[in-house]
Order: C-alpha cells, then sequence, then structure tokens
C-alpha cells in the first residue's frame, strides 16, 4: 500500500482522456459511507481535443494537490499505463494511448480551459471551483440547472459562465476530434443535481456518484471485482438505497446509453470487468429496497450539508431495519409528491438546519402537509444541524408534539458537523423508529390471532426450530469512537486451521455496522449460572448512542475492543467474511487470541420455544 497521506495518480484511459484520482487512504470526512475507513479517490477527468474540458473536479481536500497536478503532473514509474484488452475497440485505443501517453501527461495549462462540467455540486467542490474560475475565469461550467442554482448562491461574488444542460434530445458539447458530449440528469434527493456525462466517442459514461465505492489503492480498473463487492454493497446502502424509485429512473436512462464500455465514477476504481454485473446488481437492490412491506418517510433540507449527513446516517439505519425509505429533500421536491408520500407512510422523521433563526420555508411547507395528511397515531422525529442555535429543530418539536405525535427518540441536536458518535447515534435512531413500528404492527397481530379459539401464534415449524440451541454470548466491537454490542446465542465453531466461527447477526443490530470484513471484535462466552445479570443488562432497549458498556466492568483488548471480565473466556477475532441470508448476516471470522478467565464454568445454553424470535 502507497504510504503517502495524499497524492494524485494520472494516466490516460482512452484517446485524448487522463484520469487524475486524488487518493487518500486515510478517512476525510464525516459521512456515513466513510465508515468503512479503507479511504477514498476523487476521480477527475481532463478530455484533451479541439476543446478542453475537466469532469468533476474533486472537493477542498484535494484541491492544492489537484491543481498541482493538473499544471506539474510527475506519474509514479510504478504506475504506467494498463489497460486490459477487453474488446477491438480497446486493441485500437492501445495504439492510440501509446502515440498520445507523452502528450497526454505533460503539463497542462488552467488558461487553456474551456469547460468544467459538474456531476453535482457540493460546498467542498464548489470551492475547487472557485480556485480553478480564479485562474481561467473564461472557462464555461456545463451542469444541471438545480446546479446551476447551487453555484449562484454558493459563490455569489464571482461572475460565471453557466450552461445548463437539461438532457435533452440532440443537445451535445461539441469537443472536437469526435468528442460530442451528452447528458443524461440523473437526480436522486441526496444528489437532486446529478448529471451523468457520455462520450460516445470513448463509449465512456461518467457516472458521478452512481457505481462508486470509497476505497484507495493502485487499480484504475476493477480487476479485483469480488474484492470490490461488499465496499460497492456498502456505497450502495449508504447513499442510493434510501432513494431507490429514483436510483431506478436514473439506470433507465442509462440503459438508453449504447455501447457503454466503461463507467468513470466519482470515487473508487473504473468499472470495466463488471459493467454487467453491476449495473444488474444495482437494479436488484433497488427492487429488494422497493419490496419491503413498511414504507416510512424521511424529510429534511440542508444548507451546508450537515443535515443531509444526518438523514443519510438515519436513512442507513431505517433500510437495516427492513423499511422502504422514501427520502425527500424539501428543497427539491414537488409539494404534491411529498403529500403522496405523506398519505402512504406509516410513520416520519423530519430535519432542518437553522437559518436566521428559522425552518426554510420548504421545510415549514412539507411539515404542514405532514400535519394535514399523516394521522397523529403514527410515529414521528425529527432532528437537525445548525451553528449558533437550534431554533428550527424546537419549531418541528413544538409543532409535532402539539399536533398530538409521539416520537421515538429525542430530537437529535447536531451543532456543525457530526462525529463519528453522532453518527451512529443517527443511524440506531433510524433503526429503532422501524423496529418500533415493526413491533407495534406484530403486536396487534398477534392480539387479533389470540382473540380466535383454538389458534395459536406459533406454528409447529416454529416450534421445532426453537429447539436448536446455542451458547450464549457477548459480541463487543469498537471502532474510533464508536462502539457497540449484542447478545448473540446463533454461534457456531466452522473451522479448525485456522480457528474459526460463525456467528448470526440480524440485519438491523446496531453492531452491524462494525462487523465488516476486517473489523475487529471480541465474543464473550456467558458462564452458566451467573450470566443472568450480563443477559439483561445486554437484551435492555438502549436509546440512540446510549453506552452500551456503562454499569458493565471490562477491560480493553490487544484489538482495542472491550472484554466483559465476568464473561467465563473471550476470543479477539477478525472478520474473514460475511453473507447476506434473509434477515440475518452470517459472520465467518478468525480467531487471533483469547482466553478461558474460568476454568470451573460450563458455557450457558439458550433455550427457546419458538424459532421466530429470540
Amino acid at each position: 500500500m502507497n504510504t503517502k497521506a495524499r497524492d494524485v495518480q494520472i494516466l490516460p484511459i482512452a484517446a485524448d482522456t487522463t484520469i487524475y484520482r486524488s487518493r487518500s487512504w486515510n478517512r476525510l470526512r464525516f459521512e456515513i459511507e466513510y465508515a468503512r475507513e479503507k479511504g477514498t479517490t476523487a476521480n477527475s477527468y481532463l478530455i484533451r481535443a479541439e476543446k478542453s474540458v475537466l469532469i468533476d473536479p474533486p472537493g477542498e481536500s484535494f484541491t492544492e494537490i489537484f491543481l498541482t497536478a493538473l499544471n506539474n503532473p510527475a506519474p509514479d514509474a510504478e504506475t504506467k499505463p494498463r489497460l486490459p484488452l477487453w474488446s477491438d475497440l480497446w486493441e485500437q485505443l492501445r495504439w492510440v494511448v501509446q502515440q498520445h501517453q507523452e502528450s497526454q501527461l505533460t503539463s497542462f495549462d488552467l488558461k487553456e480551459l474551456d469547460y468544467i462540467v459538474l456531476g453535482h455540486v457540493n460546498p467542498n467542490r464548489a470551492e475547487t471551483l472557485k480556485a480553478i474560475l480564479a485562474i481561467a475565469p473564461q472557462l464555461t461550467v456545463v451542469c444541471s440547472n438545480p446546479a446551476a442554482q447551487t453555484l449562484k448562491s454558493a459563490l455569489p461574488d464571482m461572475s460565471l459562465n453557466l450552461k445548463v444542460m437539461k438532457g435533452s434530445t440532440g443537445e451535445v458539447l461539441d469537443l472536437g476530434g469526435g468528442h460530442r458530449l451528452r447528458f443524461v440528469p440523473i437526480p436522486t434527493p441526496r444528489y437532486p443535481d446529478g448529471l451523468a456525462t457520455y462520450d460516445p466517442h470513448t463509449e465512456i459514461l461518467y457516472t458521478d456518484k452512481f457505481f462508486g465505492a470509497h476505497v484507495c489503492g493502485d487499480d484504475i480498473f476493477d480487476e479485483s471485482w469480488d474484492k470490490l463487492k461488499d465496499d460497492r454493497r456498502y456505497y450502495f446502502d449508504c447513499l442510493m438505497a434510501p432513494h431507490a424509485r429514483q436510483v431506478e429512473s436514473a439506470l433507465e436512462k442509462i440503459a438508453d446509453l449504447s455501447p457503454v464500455r466503461l463507467y468513470a465514477p466519482g470515487h473508487g476504481p473504473l468499472v470495466r470487468y463488471g459493467i454487467i454485473e453491476l449495473t444488474n446488481a444495482y437494479t436488484a437492490w433497488c427492487q429488494q429496497q422497493k419490496s419491503q412491506g413498511l414504507m416510512v418517510a424521511l424529510l429534511y433540507a440542508s444548507a451546508y450539508g450537515n443535515t443531509a449527513t444526518l438523514a443519510q446516517a438515519i436513512a442507513r439505519g431505517m433500510t437495516k431495519a427492513g423499511a422502504q425509505v422514501e427520502s425527500i429533500n424539501c428543497e427539491a421536491t414537488d409539494p404534491k409528491d411529498i403529500q403522496a408520500i405523506a398519505e402512504k407512510c406509516e410513520g416520519f422523521v423530519i430535519g432542518s438546519p437553522t437559518l436566521g433563526g428559522h425552518a426554510p420555508t420548504q421545510v415549514q411547507t412539507a411539515l404542514g402537509t405532514l400535519l394535514s395528511n399523516v394521522p397523529t397515531d403514527k410515529l414521528a422525529g425529527v432532528f437537525g444541524s445548525f451553528g449558533w442555535s437550534g431554533e428550527a429543530i424546537d419549531y418541528l418539536e413544538d409543532k409535532l408534539k402539539d399536533a398530538g405525535y409521539n416520537f421515538v427518540f429525542d430530537p437529535i441536536r447536531v451543532k456543525f458537523k457530526p462525529t463519528d458518535a453522532v453518527l451512529q447515534m443517527c443511524e440506531e435512531a433510524g433503526t429503532d423508529f422501524v423496529q418500533t413500528i415493526k413491533k407495534a404492527k406484530k403486536r396487534k397481530k398477534a392480539t387479533q390471532l389470540s382473540a380466535k379459539p383454538g389458534v395459536s401464534s406459533i406454528s409447529p415449524v416454529e416450534q421445532a426450530v426453537g429447539r436448536l440451541v446455542g451458547s450464549l454470548c457477548i459480541v463487543t466491537a469498537k471502532k474510533s469512537d464508536a462502539s457497540s454490542a449484542m447478545l448473540a446465542s446463533w454461534v457456531s465453531q466452522a473451522t479448525f486451521t485456522p480457528p474459526g466461527f460463525t456467528v448470526a447477526v440480524a440485519r438491523d443490530r446496531a453492531i452491524e455496522s462494525l462487523l465488516y470484513p476486517d473489523s475487529q471484535f471480541v465474543l464473550n462466552i456467558l458462564p452458566d449460572g451467573s450470566h443472568i445479570p450480563l443477559m439483561k443488562h445486554f437484551l435492555k432497549p438502549f436509546a440512540p448512542g446510549e453506552d452500551r458498556f456503562q454499569g458493565v466492568d471490562t477491560k480493553e483488548g490487544e484489538n482495542g475492543c472491550p472484554i466483559l471480565t465476568d464473561a467465563s473466556a473471550y476470543l479477539e477475532c477478525r472478520v474473514e467474511s460475511r453473507m447476506e441470508c434473509g434477515d440475518h448476516w452470517v459472520v465467518y471470522s478468525v480467531v487471533e487470541g483469547g482466553e478461558v478467565q474460568d476454568s470451573e464454568a460450563k458455557t450457558a445454553v439458550h433455550h427457546r420455544k419458538s424459532g421466530n424470535h429470540y
């Protein structure tokens, strides 16, 4: 692995086309999709034909090194262009790249840049754009109409030459040399200004947020398709799953482009080997998300991105718990669409920034729609971020309480940027919100069944499955300032060499996000006869963000995770792999250390009467 903290990797990838991969092996921002902490790449693309265009400049974390590399590139000798051949087209492009490699890697004068294409706009990217415009004020910024409006607000003091692309038939940006760029709007509530760019000459689709992954390495392309599956799925679950309906619409638009031989996303390796598999996976994941029987609404507006980050974490928890999330950006959604969702949802959470001591007008309008269309027996939640005060959060809380709605969690109030612990709390809040609704529906169904003479709510099969027994254990994990724990009884040894076992973890468990491959945790085995206090402690419901170890004696393991001093034995483990199985993940882990703390104790065993619950 490269030991540099940050650098820029520069390589030609097609005729007249060079990628600039701004790389960091460290996590850059406190956002949920970075939580796997594998670093990231911010991919930018330069096409130099008769006219030149820069596609998707990076955020301000990379501004300085990116502009330095763009003007004075110095490619590493170990990262010479590697364009594996995959079709006749690439046989031809290999010769083209060899002919033009030297000229493409020479210094580029930003003053000669004609266009910048923005797949989306956020405050970080706006800072880089501001730096570029200071050098090249003559260039034209190409973007969607929502992005243009955002730019005018973000850069009010700058004179912008804007070219708004609506994705109309026949609308192209002609760079000469055969490069006639086409544009496809791919908006989602998180990125309402989303815009994909297609170059028919090289058959590359620049997908911005779609088909990415937050991993950092030397691989330009997705040669290691299998190794990237978990990273791509996690990225999808964080950024795309709460917007499944809009993502499906974007996929349909992308399908109309042909041929597409390369996805060039904003983050991670370029998608070449797995382009069909990944496209199909996105479709399947969207359908899976839309098929959830429970639909909840998540409404928000965001001034500087912080409230949107909180919404993203809450949505992640909701999707983990098995809900179909209708994520609504109040600033970019028609009130009629909000009303349609409000009438169908089984609960809602609404968030807002505080601007000038108030909630934005769009949030106030959305709140009025909720109050008019959602019955008060539905559950609600409130969250928001602020700089100096939090009146908007108080406003939402007071209005909903006065109307008679009940809250699942206390209003979430975050000053400035959220931390890891705050994001974990938000994720847990989203999970609790859905679980509470599900439990209420389950109780109602059980009551209806018990009212029928001779009808049992537990089937014979469920009774038989309940006779399966397992050791009672506590799984504990910690990463950075985020920690969690859970009671586990579905544990089984799986291998002798290396010593390994499997543990089943429900998809909606808070600890699930800490149990991805290469993560560390401890399996604490409980002693029979004295296990009740620990079992009761970890069985009780915890509020979002509540310390699960308060009042419990622990010590720190060599892997940094908590060890329960009252456990009869413990195993320090590393997640090797995991498999999705219905409503659970089966996590296979190898044991890297451990100790018996009470050699006389027998292991506590969990006996159940039914297999439909723990």
